[in-house]
């Protein structure tokens, strides 16, 4: 199985200044996920960035980069980009995986790829077990439901199934999404030219108009534990403790 691996960078982040070029014991966040993604076997991994301060870095941990426009509002449409500029075939594997994921590993990666390659779903991700009610109802923790085909049937903000009775709250049953995607290149392109649903727009959730233009996520847990990614400074503390 052919796939490749493609790490959208942006510089600015809201709630943690250049997060991606913090360091965590010597090596910047990026580094982590980029050498994850080495492990996962793919043929290739790029970094595609905004921002000449994360290229060099990149570069100087040996990473090929692309550099993409500053005005993209979405990954996926900054993966687009790189796809177009560095002439990656329509039916190659992509894995679009967050540069802020340090703890994501290899084998999770190369999961979702050999997942898309084995369904004639058009979208692959991931998700696990939510760790208890509070993450189930917290509006940052998004929640997936799918059928025993693994067909993702709704990604929600919400708590989803929700419970009528909170005291029959049952975990086994409920799923926080991986943001890791797999797709072909030439269905990212085709994707990114339809307008937001009405849903994507309420939840800010771009998988929600794959799933209302008809076509079909595949969702499977997690071979291993993801870990967290980093969007705050006591997120990137934590990390940090971790992987001392």
């Amino acid at each position: 199985m052919s796939f490749s691996v493609i790490i959208p960078a942006r510089y600015a982040s809201t709630r943690l200044s250049a997060k991606l070029l913090q360091d965590i014991h010597g090596k910047p966040l990026l580094q982590y996920s980029y050498e994850n993604a080495l492990k996962s076997g793919a043929d290739s991994v790029i970094i595609a960035t905004d921002d000449k301060r994360i290229e060099a870095v990149s570069k100087g941990f040996g990473a090929i980069t692309c550099m993409t426009s500053n005005e993209h509002t979405s990954g996926t449409a900054r993966i687009a980009e790189a796809l177009t500029k560095m002439d990656i075939d329509d039916e190659q594997i992509i894995v679009n995986l967050q540069g802020d994921e340090p703890m994501l590993g290899g084998k999770v990666i190369k999961q979702v790829a050999k997942n898309l390659a084995a369904t004639n779903m058009q979208v692959a991700t991931l998700c696990e077990n939510v760790a208890d009610i509070e993450q189930y109802l917290d509006p940052n923790c998004v929640k997936v439901v799918f059928n025993k085909f693994g067909k993702a049937l709704y990604f929600s903000r919400s708590p989803i199934p929700a419970f009528r009775n909170q005291a029959d709250f049952d975990k086994q049953i409920c799923f926080k999404h991986i943001g890791i995607y797999a797709y072909r290149a030439g269905f990212i392109k085709q994707h990114l030219s339809a307008n937001s649903s009405h849903y994507e727009q309420a939840e800010k959730l771009e998988q929600l108009t794959v799933l209302s233009q008809g076509f079909d996520i595949f969702v499977e847990k997690a071979c291993e534990a993801t870990g967290f990614g980093v969007d705050t400074q006591a997120d990137l503390k934590k990390v940090k403790e971790l992987l001392q």
